[in-house]
């Protein structure tokens, strides 16, 4: 069993919780952060007493444009 699971059994345990809610808890941080990221109008999302997260412009201007494209062949395809 992974480090992960082991600490999310025992948080579900002490705190008498099912371990599908005390995943929901842990992961929600995380899941957050990629919502954030995959809009791509931020500057640094930060998590207290966790860290800090970005994303290179460069990165954030190429997934834009690959969303374009493809955005532009959806609506090619409909026609």
């Amino acid at each position: 069993m992974s480090k992960e699971k082991v600490i999310i059994q025992k948080l579900a345990t002490k705190y008498n919780l099912p371990l599908q809610k005390v995943e929901e808890i842990v992961y929600y941080q995380f899941k957050y952060v990629v919502n954030v990221m995959k809009k791509g109008d931020f500057a640094t999302i930060r998590l207290p007493y966790f860290g800090a997260f970005s994303a290179k412009s460069e990165r954030i201007a190429h997934l834009n444009e690959k969303t374009r494209r493809k955005n532009e062949r959806l609506a090619n395809n409909k026609q």
